[in-house]
């Protein structure tokens, strides 16, 4: 009688193995909060190979950092601008349509940012380095997309956006602050935190004096 010998192991696809070693580095720079004190062999026992498999996919793990946690953030920015760039494609901008318009924008930012919390901080108060590199070159460069986009939709309606690239800041600054509410703060109303955002985006946060009246 013959013994059958067991199959061989299936041989995962590269990129297969590529997505679940970023996946599992993702974890890792997130767990660890810190790139510099994450290392290969963390990152190896989370996506349950070698270390020698990750290095014959990724070069150094200043690599992975980029693939697994730069990457998605100026992707999830650009797909945010992308659908700031359309907001008065389809139909008339009337007030309500703002309104409309800018509270769904808000409600992407926040739910976007909410997710991205940990990556962000990973890589803004990481490396000095490579926070200036991603601020100037992906969200800076978002955030003046974004007003530009503003000022072309308002342009469109005869208006004028004064200092766009401040207005999406302060927007983004908003969200951002949101988003961590919303991640760490235990009686946080998402719908009312954003039309309250909105409104006050649009009409300013401060009521204005009514005329003849004057600050003691």
């Amino acid at each position: 009688m013959t013994v059958e010998s067991a199959p061989p192991a299936r041989r995962l696809p590269a990129e297969v193995r590529r997505r679940s070693i970023l996946r599992a580095a993702r974890r890792a720079f997130s767990e660890t909060g810190d790139a510099n004190g994450t290392t290969i062999k963390v990152i190896a026992q989370y996506a349950e190979i070698s270390t020698g498999m990750i290095y014959q996919l990724f070069e150094s793990k200043e690599q992975l950092f980029h693939e697994a946690v730069v990457e998605p953030l100026r992707e999830a920015v650009d797909e945010l601008v992308a659908a700031a760039e359309i907001v008065d494609r389809d139909e008339p901008l009337t007030p309500e349509r703002r309104l409309q318009t800018l509270n769904g924008l808000y409600r992407q930012l926040v739910a976007t940012l909410r997710e991205l919390a940990p990556l962000l901080g990973l890589v803004l108060f990481g490396d000095p380095h490579v926070a200036e590199r991603f601020y100037t070159d992906n969200l800076a460069v978002a955030m003046d997309r974004l007003g530009q986009a503003w000022s072309e939709v308002e342009a469109r309606h005869g208006r004028t956006l004064e200092s766009p690239d401040i207005t999406a800041r302060a927007v983004m600054g908003t969200a951002l602050i949101l988003a961590l509410e919303s991640r760490h703060g235990k009686a946080f109303n998402r719908q009312r935190a954003v039309a309250a955002a909105s409104t006050g985006s649009l009409n300013g946060f401060f009521p204005a004096k009514p005329a003849g009246d004057h600050y003691p």
